[in-house]
């Protein structure tokens, strides 16, 4: 047991100190940190050493085109997580083998942030459950074949974490774990520099502590304040509350917030090089300690900005990312019905080292931002002022011929800037159709519906969906009314798991049953084909119309040609070579010539025979 743990360090040995030491100069921390890493090695339970041995020997396990994830809150889901172990074989039934748990370690009522605010790195809230059930539930999940992720939060604790209470009380050891100034002239300094997450609801980067007579850097919200990895204790600490949460049988750390770890005077305190040093040091732990559990950066950026987090293939940092610029680039092509910006986007992404695995969804627990290609659009007339206002008012249904309906989040009335809250199935106009008992418009509705997850699932990586999605679940009004939600939008997209709209799945012809059918056959194609491997190169073709998105995917001997209709009128549209005969994997037809005929919000996954 011994000499597999001295293999590893050894392997990593040189690299991790020389890292460790540029940062901090501290051998005797280096030691401590190697010295722990012992001891959750010897601590990790037998079947999860199995299961690493059984990746490292497969580096590749999480590339592959079996892979489904959904994205869930514990609570809204099964209530606890005992709850959820108990609904394990619904989610077999949805095909899905990778279960993202939203934040569930303790945090304050009311000032979470939504679980992001944790007062306990070790302790699940009460109300969730125990660190036992947590493990009971890891262990059924592995039995079935699932992998577990959840929310590592590292840049900031809760202002009622331990090391917060007693910083506040003007112990030095734990205010020099924050960022901590007695008058406002530094800050002001940081303030020229750094811009603001949330200038609306959470103006500014620093908080003003009357008892404690200090300001401290508070990034996100004044009650989750910033952790100073400049100081090694800090670093220290967090790998090991990693290193115990991984041990009890999480396969997937999502890191969030990675790219404001590291601050630094006269900078905006994002994407420093130090950033890439401590996961690159993180990703070596875990191939110490872990090699079975993944990095997942949590990295909400334009491409450039987000490739890097994967470091090279010699000094590898993330295993995965999100794909968030797609992700917002696909609702605004559903505004607009003009495919050109997610050609561009899917032709950047196509083009990036095969290596490189991001995660897909349409939706997830946070607001839509409209983080997109502004100079590129400008070629065309369109400027982001106007175009954020058109993309929200058509979302949210402000607009005569608009079906979406969403809410704004952390809207700026003097900038004009806004982002967006709704469920899949509230934006693509089920909410509305439903609501106005217009039949056509809800068949319509859950066609794009259906046509946007067949789009994710074309994507390379590994698709999410958001827990409720697989049914239509549509907005939940009722956050509103709660007192401690009601100033924050997302909850709109947060409701609670309508089972008793997933009982309506059987029921022939209910949206429930069309949409939970549907995305199944879609997955269980995609899983079939080699050509949705990850490996399968990738690229878009000219449909000759700037409403109708194609793609080819080709691995080896296998060659598909996807059309997606972003528009709501049927097309005829070309394919990329004439005298091609194909076979229509999800409706079994046979496609012979160039020219194609899409229906509105149309999809096909075209094989070539």
């Amino acid at each position: 047991m011994e000499n597999v743990f001295q293999k590893r360090l050894e392997r990593h040995h040189d690299e991790l100190r020389w890292l460790y030491m540029e940062l901090y100069q501290n051998d005797d921390m280096f030691a401590e940190l190697c010295s722990q890493m012992y001891e959750y090695y010897t601590q990790r339970a037998q079947q999860l050493k199995t299961m690493d041995k059984a990746r490292e020997e497969e580096p590749g396990w999480y590339k592959k085109n079996d892979i489904l994830g959904m994205m869930m809150y514990i609570d809204n889901y099964a209530g606890n997580l005992k709850g959820v172990e108990e609904k394990l074989d619904y989610l077999e039934e949805c095909q899905v083998n990778y279960i993202h748990l939203m934040p569930f370690l303790d945090t304050p009522k009311g000032r979470s942030d939504g679980g992001y605010a944790v007062s306990d790195f070790r302790n699940v809230q009460p109300a969730l459950g125990t660190m036992e059930d947590l493990e009971s539930l890891t262990q059924a999940c592995h039995k079935k074949g699932m992998n577990v992720c959840m929310d590592f939060v590292m840049n900031h604790t809760s202002e009622d974490h331990e090391w917060a209470v007693r910083a506040r009380r003007g112990e030095g050891e734990y205010m020099s774990r924050y960022f901590f100034f007695s008058d406002h002239s530094i800050p002001a300094e940081y303030e020229k520099t750094v811009p603001q997450v949330f200038p609306t609801t959470a103006p500014g980067n620093f908080t003003w502590l009357q008892e404690a007579g200090h300001f401290v850097m508070t990034t996100f919200y004044p009650y989750q304040w910033d952790l100073n990895y400049r100081n090694p204790r800090v670093f220290n600490e967090m790998v090991y509350n990693f290193l115990f949460l991984a041990n009890k049988g999480i396969d997937v750390m999502r890191i969030d917030a990675v790219p404001y770890i590291w601050k630094e005077l006269g900078t905006s305190c994002r994407n420093l090089p130090q950033v890439h040093t401590i996961v690159r040091m993180m990703r070596m732990i875990c191939e110490i300690v872990c090699p079975g559990v993944l990095l997942l950066g949590e990295v909400v950026m334009e491409p450039e900005k987000v490739v890097p987090y994967f470091g090279t293939v010699e000094k590898p940092e993330c295993h995965m990312l999100y794909n968030v610029t797609t992700m917002a680039s696909t609702w605004h092509t559903v505004a607009t019905r003009d495919i050109r910006l997610l050609k561009l986007q899917m032709d950047i992404v196509g083009g990036l080292p095969k290596e490189y695995v991001f995660l897909n969804y349409l939706r997830c627990h946070d607001d839509i931002g409209w983080g997109l290609d502004y100079q590129w659009l400008m070629q065309f007339g369109i400027g982001e002022v106007s175009h954020k206002k058109y993309l929200n008012d058509f979302l949210t249904g402000t607009i005569p011929e608009s079906f979406g309906r969403g809410e704004l989040y952390n809207s700026d009335p003097s900038s004009g800037d806004a982002r967006l809250c709704g469920t899949t199935a509230s934006l693509c106009g089920i909410e509305k159709a439903a609501y106005e008992k217009n039949e056509p418009a809800l068949e319509q509705a859950v066609q794009l519906d259906l046509m946007l997850h067949a789009y994710m699932l074309t994507q390379s990586g590994i698709p999410v969906i958001y827990s409720g999605d697989e049914i239509g679940q549509e907005n939940d009004y009722t956050y509103h009314k709660d007192p401690d939600r009601w100033g924050d939008s997302r909850y709109l997209h947060r409701g609670k798991f309508r089972w008793d709209l997933e009982e309506k799945r059987a029921e022939k012809g209910t949206v429930q049953e069309k949409l939970f059918h549907g995305i199944g056959k879609l997955e269980q194609i995609r899983k079939e084909n080699p050509v949705f491997n990850t490996d399968a190169d990738v690229w878009t073709f000219d449909t000759l119309d700037d409403s109708v998105l194609g793609i080819i995917r080709r691995c080896k001997e296998q060659k598909l040609a996807a059309l997606f209709n972003f528009s709501e009128y049927q097309k005829v549209v070309q394919l990329e070579q004439e005298g091609e005969t194909y076979t229509d994997l999800i409706s079994g037809k046979k496609i012979t010539g160039r020219e194609v005929n899409i229906a509105a919000y149309g999809v096909y996954w075209l094989l070539k025979d």
